[in-house]
């Protein structure tokens, strides 16, 4: 008779397993939780800068009718093509014109709402059609922040009610401005824009990508493919690693002690602050692009040199391309880490204020992070609204830049 086989499954044991099973749901759900909660997150704050971006998108202006024909004003093509010509048309009292025809039609109060710089969008005009001084044209001006505070609700109750009733004539209104995307910093949030800031961070990060790249992949190469292991290359290997933990306004230290030493002239402007932020980006270059490289197969390596390839045809032809995607990976990090970042360009002086989009590399320019910051530290509502639509501007660039890398990685991608 064979001997009986007492049970595996005991009592204890099928507690256990239910407290082991109890234990995994529960991971699964903070895991679930988690995830969840950082997309509400993540909405919450794309809708609440959404939301209060639209009014940055927009801005008060009120309708004036000016009749060239009785202005007196003169130029033709050639007059208005030369660089002088805005001062050509306020010597000849287009200021004083345009602020007849809007207290003509407005009243000597609604008149006195529009912008002070109004005028200058009338010459920009006439500038691109000289036509229009043999015209009776209506342009859309924007008001004073005063007006457009009342026009929002805000303000005090004299604006609120001249507001209130421009607004039922029909002769004050809120309007989509794209003009904030063409425009570059200024003191009325009616005139802002946001293309001075961006075009300086294209600039910037221009520089960026174009020194911390290069270097950063060389230095890669050299540590993982070349360099002897010894105790040097340790130090320098934990040196890079300390490096790209370091606080961001360090490097804007270096930088201003040693680009703003070399080149004294040239404080703001997107060559130092690209040349600021590659120190800053190269690190994270550097740890992506070695780990990368080990990660291809020794095989790799071995079939190349064995069919006849030398040890820089391996490295070029082989290690490289198969390396770059996560090469483009780690530079993306770096690159995102580098557009939003603020300190280490308020260090160098980045933080100035440019009424015009810069010409080149040299020329002064801020960029997109410190223009947020400048205006939110302004107490105007107006500058809130547009603080937010410079966010979501940011967040696009952003999201393009890194769509722009993806897109690389994965076409460079091979499988082995």
């Amino acid at each position: 008779m064979s001997e009986r086989i007492a049970p595996t499954r005991t009592a204890e044991f099928e507690a256990r397993l239910k407290k082991r099973y109890r234990a995994e749901r529960w991971f699964k759900l903070a895991g679930l939780g988690a995830i969840v909660f950082s997309v509400a997150v993540l909405a919450f704050l794309l809708i609440t800068m959404s939301i209060n971006a639209i009014g940055g998108f927009q801005r008060a202006e009120m309708d004036v009718q000016i009749d060239f024909t009785e202005a007196g004003l003169s130029g033709d093509r050639s007059t208005l093509s030369q660089t002088d010509a805005v001062q050509v048309l306020e010597a000849q009292g287009l200021p004083a014109i345009v602020e007849y025809f809007a207290e003509v039609q407005l009243g000597k109060e609604g008149g006195a709402q529009i912008s002070s710089n109004g005028w200058r969008l009338v010459a920009d005009k006439i500038i691109a059609d000289p036509s229009i001084l043999q015209k009776e044209v209506t342009f859309s001006l924007p008001t004073s922040p005063n007006l457009a505070a009342g026009l929002s609700g805000e303000g005090s109750d004299e604006m609120k009610a001249l507001a209130s009733g421009l607004a039922a004539e029909g002769k004050l209104a809120t309007k989509l401005d794209l003009g904030f995307l063409e425009r570059a910093d200024a003191t009325d949030p009616q005139q802002v824009g946001i293309w001075g800031a961006l075009k300086g961070s294209m600039l910037t990060m221009f520089v960026t990508l174009l020194m911390a790249f290069p270097i950063g992949v060389m230095a890669a190469l050299y540590l993982e493919e070349y360099a002897p292991k010894n105790r040097w290359t340790d130090v320098i290997e934990v040196s890079i690693n300390n490096l790209a933990a370091v606080p961001s306004i360090i490097f804007g230290l270096l930088g201003l002690a040693v680009f703003l030493w070399l080149f004294p002239n040239m404080r703001s402007a997107p060559l130092i602050g690209g040349m600021t932020l590659a120190l800053m980006t190269m690190p994270v270059i550097v740890i992506s692009g070695r780990n990368a490289i080990k990660a291809v197969p020794p095989s790799i390596r071995d079939g190349a040199l064995a069919i006849g390839a030398s040890p820089v045809q391996v490295v070029f032809h082989h290690v490289l391309p198969l390396a770059l995607p996560g090469i483009l990976t780690g530079t993306i990090i770096g690159m995102a880490r580098a557009l939003g970042e603020t300190a280490p360009l308020l260090m160098i002086g980045m933080r100035a204020f440019v009424a015009t989009p810069p010409e080149g590399f040299t020329s002064p320019a801020t960029v997109l992070p410190v223009q947020i910051f400048l205006w939110s530290d302004e107490i105007d509502r107006g500058f809130v609204e547009r603080t937010s639509a410079a966010i979501i501007v940011l967040l696009i660039f952003l999201l393009l830049m890194n769509g722009l890398a993806i897109y690389l990685r994965n076409r460079f991608e091979k499988k082995w």
